[in-house]
Order: C-alpha cells, then structure tokens, then sequence
C-alpha cells in the first residue's frame, strides 16, 4: 500500500512554493483539505480528463466520476492502476487510506470502501478539486 520510494518527480519546497498558490500547495504538499462544496470540480459534468495540478500526471478520467453527494468530487476509479499510491493515514484520529499521486507523492484525497454507492468497484476516491485539473474532452 505504501511506497518509500522516490517520485519521479521531485523539487524543493521552495520549487512548490512558487509553482502552486498558497491554497493549492496546503492540500498538495501539506495534505490540507478544501472545505466541502467549495471545489470547481465537486459538481462538474464536463467530459474529459482530470490531471494532477502539480505534475500534470494524468489521474482520473470522466467517465468514472460520480454524484455523492459528499461535498467534494468522487470517482470509482483511477485511470491507472499506477497513477495513484495508497497509503496507510492515521491522522485526526482515525485510520483512513489516503490518495497520492504517483508521479510527484502530491496528496489528493482519500479512498472509502464498501458505502453502498452503485459503481463497479464500491469504491470512493474522494479528491480534492484543487489536486485537480481537468482537460475537457475535444
């Protein structure tokens, strides 16, 4: 589930910092999370690709987001089996698995199984919209 291993892409803090705005780099690099419904992305119907906003690496695709009803955007499924890393998250009290992306160990939400939702996994990636950026279909 967890990866010590080096991201292909690596930079400083201070590279991050000047790359990303100040609220993008707390959930990115900090593992933040923005408040429920206030994403670009929570409601978005939009066909198309969804990148990582740090690498660009593309995560989640479309076709796979679904409605919630959780306050922030949902999919059953990431676009590879190796975009996303899962790893063990014990903060605030609880354990959870939380959502990385592959290419640049940014964080970008969290993953909950077995709640019901009538997809083909009964899985939830719940990610933040501003991990993401999405490449709307030509």
């Amino acid at each position: 589930m967890e990866t010590d291993q080096s991201p292909p892409v690596v930079k400083s803090d201070e590279e991050w910092r000047q790359q990303l705005t100040p609220e993008e780099y707390a959930v990115l690099r900090q593992a933040g999370t923005e408040r429920p419904w206030t994403g670009e992305y929570t409601d978005t119907k939009t066909e198309g690709v969804y990148e990582c906003r740090a690498c660009g690496t593309e995560l989640f695709r479309s076709d796979t987001k679904f409605d919630s009803h959780c306050g922030w955007p949902s999919f059953y499924a990431a676009r590879t089996s190796d975009a996303v890393i899962l790893r063990q998250d014990d903060s605030l009290g609880m354990t959870r698995t939380e959502v990385i992306c592959a290419t640049c160990h940014s964080h970008l939400g969290h993953i909950f199984e077995g709640e019901g939702y009538p997809t083909p996994t009964d899985q939830r990636y719940c990610i933040n919209s501003i991990s993401l950026r999405l490449v709307p279909k030509e």
